[in-house]
């Protein structure tokens, strides 16, 4: 590889994650009909022809961002529903804490995805898959408890559930709010409360964050 080439990939024409950066941002807080190569060029400061350096075309870029969506929000959550716990209650604090993680889940990436399967059924089919796999992993955890297959499948609907609700009404609370409902959201859904140790390495964890139950 020549100085030149070395160049061209690390100088002017930009890198793979930055036009994948920019294309994230763009459909975040955009939508999809703005991730296009023209416009994203724009904003970075780069050539057109500088993209088709790292990608092939516009629908080689789609498919690297389902791709980075399934391994940020998807991967988050599998990671989390198999974390070690010693409690179910712990198990769940587990998952809960993915929704609270702002380097982990984004949930208005989720939003923007959801919202881009609305007019794409190859993304929507994807999409499905994705929450079929949070679901059968949260469903795992339960079941590594003992709880039987209805019940782990329920149990496993209500937490997710409730999750994607909070992030499609975006809704909003205060800090104090969303800590002090805590406890009871863990006994709703794994049918016990966690112990003072486990809301205290809780807290501990996410002090400052935000983002749903």
């Amino acid at each position: 590889m020549t100085q030149q080439d070395i160049q061209d990939q690390t100088g002017w024409r930009g890198s793979r994650e930055v036009w994948l950066d920019a294309a994230r941002a763009a459909l975040i807080d955009h939508g999809i009909d703005a991730v296009k190569v023209q416009p994203l060029a724009t904003g970075l400061g780069l050539s057109r022809t500088s993209f088709y350096w790292f990608f092939k075309d516009r629908a080689a870029l789609l498919q690297a961002l389902q791709d980075d969506w399934e391994a940020a929000n998807t991967q988050a959550l599998v990671s989390a529903a198999a974390a070690y716990a010693a409690t179910i209650p712990e198990a769940v604090l587990n998952v809960i804490s993915v929704f609270l993680d702002a380097q982990g889940f984004s949930p208005r990436y989720d939003m923007a995805v959801r919202g881009w399967a609305h007019r794409d059924a190859q993304v929507a089919a994807r999409v499905s898959a994705a929450d079929d796999r949070r679901l059968a992993a949260i469903r795992e955890m339960f079941l590594r408890f003992g709880f039987d297959a209805g019940e782990a499948d329920v149990r496993a609907r209500t937490i997710y559930l409730v999750q994607i609700g909070y992030i499609a009404l975006q809704t909003e609370e205060t800090l104090a709010d969303r800590m002090a409902r805590i406890p009871a959201y863990v006994q709703t859904f794994a049918g016990q409360p966690p112990s003072v140790a486990d809301l205290a390495r809780f807290h501990a964890r996410h002090g400052g964050a935000g983002g749903g139950p």
